[in-house]
């Protein structure tokens, strides 16, 4: 698409602003630590940059500003779990992937159910045991909406045993893994519920 008037609100990612820019997310990592670009971190800890700071910066630096820039349609992924190290791990790993997913986190079953409601995420990656709402009622309330039943439900828990497992699956998860699920299995398994293998 074109860029539009309103392309100074748009942010993006650090893998988004290694492909605007055409060099590796290491690198972008690298300017902003160095104080080169400006990012913020959201209430996830996730970098962000402004497109207006980036084209800035590229400016300073004489490199070309692209025309038109293609933004791909995005697979949604929503991480809820109220251990924000985790959190990030699971976030890092996943937005180093080719797939350019847009991510969001929530701490909590509540804030998942509205995160849910507005950002309509594609894959869940869900723990079982937060505060207020736990993962089973998050996991069968997604499943008996009709607007929602389609959202894949990835858990992993630190307390998935046998039991919590098969309850999982009756109230609808598509995969259940337990904690700590090695990196590379769980980008793997993302991108299989996802199709994007």
């Amino acid at each position: 698409m074109k860029w539009s008037e309103d392309r100074q609100m748009e942010v993006l990612t650090v893998y988004q602003a290694s492909k605007y820019c055409s060099v590796s997310p290491k690198t972008i990592s690298n300017w902003i630590d160095e104080g080169h670009i400006v990012a913020f971190r959201t209430v996830g800890g996730h970098r962000r940059i402004k497109k207006q700071d980036l084209d800035t910066f590229l400016r300073k630096k004489g490199m070309p500003i692209p025309t038109e820039f293609q933004q791909e349609e995005r697979k949604k992924i929503l991480v809820v779990d109220d251990d924000k190290l985790i959190v990030e791990t699971i976030v890092t790993a996943l937005e180093e992937e080719p797939h350019n997913y847009e991510i969001l986190s929530a701490s909590d079953g509540f804030e998942a159910g509205l995160q849910v409601s507005h950002f309509r995420p594609d894959l869940l990656i869900l723990d079982i045991m937060m505060p207020d709402i736990d993962g089973f009622e998050v996991c069968r309330k997604i499943k008996q909406d009709a607007a929602t039943s389609h959202i894949k439900i990835m858990v992993l828990s630190a307390y998935m045993d046998e039991e919590n497992f098969e309850k999982m699956k009756q109230k609808g998860a598509d995969v259940c893994f337990s904690k700590p699920l090695p990196l590379e299995k769980l980008k793997k398994e993302v991108s299989s519920l996802l199709g994007v293998a």
